[in-house]
C-alpha cells in the first residue's frame, strides 16, 4: 500500500548494509506462507493528515494488478494545494512465497526518484541510491508490496489471523532493508462509504531500538481483504490517515 508522506522522515527504514548488519540479520532464514492474492482492483483513498502544525486533506488511488504469474501494483497521493507529491510503482513476479518484486522505484515531491531492484539471477538486492546490497532468500517485499503480501497471507490462512499472532517480512526502501513485524490488534467496526464493515486492526510497530513510524491497517475480510483504513503515526504524534472510499475491480 501507498506511504503517503507529505514531510519526509527518516524513520522508514533503518536497516544497516550487509558489511554493518549484525549476524543475526544476516543469518535470517526465509519465511513460507500460505497465500491467496486478491482480486485486481483499483482503490480510491481519502488522505487527512495533521503535519507541521497544519491539517491537510488529499486523495491516494492504488492501482493492484495481479495474476497467477505476475503482479504490479501502482500508487499515486495528491495533496490539496500542492498536487502530486508521491509516486510508487512495486512490479514482479508471484513465486511460492508470493509477491515476489523484481523493482520498485518510489518519487516524492521536489525529490528524484530511487528505485530498489531485486535481481534474481544473482540473488541480490540492490539500491539506486546507496551501495548496500543484501542477499535474496525468498519472500522479501518492497515497501509498497509488503502490505499486498500481508493481505494475501492473511487470505491465505484467515484463521490463523487471530489476536497477538505477529508476521514478519523482510523489507527494501529507498536505500536500505530491514524487518517489518505486523501484529493483529482485533477486529474493529469501521464506517465506511461501503457502510459499517468489520476490519481486522494490525499494527506495524517501529524497530524497538528506533524512533520510527507505526503504522495502523484495518482489513476487512468481508471485502476481499483490502486495506479499509491506513493511519501513519510518527513518533512526535503527526500523522496521516487513508480511508477507503471506492473499490473498482477489474
Amino acid at each position: 500500500m501507498t506511504y503517503p508522506l507529505l514531510r519526509i522522515t527518516s524513520a522508514s527504514l533503518l536497516a544497516w548494509a550487509i558489511s554493518t548488519t549484525p549476524a543475526s540479520a544476516l543469518e535470517r532464514t526465509a519465511a513460507k506462507y500460505k497465500f491467496n492474492l486478491p482480486p485486481s482492483a483499483d482503490l480510491n483513498y481519502a488522505i487527512n493528515a495533521r503535519q507541521g502544525g497544519l491539517t491537510i486533506n488529499g486523495e491516494a488511488v492504488v492501482q493492484w494488478n495481479a495474476t497467477r504469474e505476475k503482479y504490479s501494483i501502482v500508487a499515486e497521493t495528491r495533496a490539496m494545494l500542492v498536487g502530486k507529491i508521491l509516486d510508487e510503482k512495486s512490479e514482479g513476479s508471484v513465486d511460492e512465497y508470493g509477491l515476489a518484486p523484481r523493482q520498485f522505484t518510489e518519487k516524492r515531491f521536489r525529490k528524484e526518484p530511487t528505485t530498489a531492484s531485486f535481481k534474481r539471477p544473482g540473488k541480490t538486492i540492490s539500491f539506486s541510491s546507496s551501495d548496500k546490497t543484501y542477499p535474496i532468500k525468498g519472500g522479501e517485499q518492497d515497501r509498497t508490496s509488503a502490505i499486498w503480501q500481508l493481505i494475501a497471507v492473511a487470505r491465505g490462512a484467515p484463521p490463523k489471523f487471530k489476536p497477538g499472532s505477529t508476521w514478519t517480512f523482510f523489507v527494501a526502501g529507498q536505500h536500505d532493508a530491514e524487518p517489518w513485524t505486523f501484529k493483529v490488534i482485533k477486529q474493529e467496526k469501521i464506517r465506511s462509504p461501503q457502510g459499517e464493515v468489520s476490519a481486522l486492526h494490525i499494527v506495524k510497530m517501529p524497530p524497538p531500538d528506533a524512533k520510527g513510524q507505526k503504522v495502523d491497517i484495518w482489513l476487512a475480510p468481508s471485502l476481499e481483504w483490502y486495506p479499509v483504513k491506513l493511519r501513519f503515526t510518527d513518533a512526535d504524534g503527526e500523522y496521516i490517515e487513508q480511508s477507503l472510499e471506492k473499490i473498482s475491480k477489474k
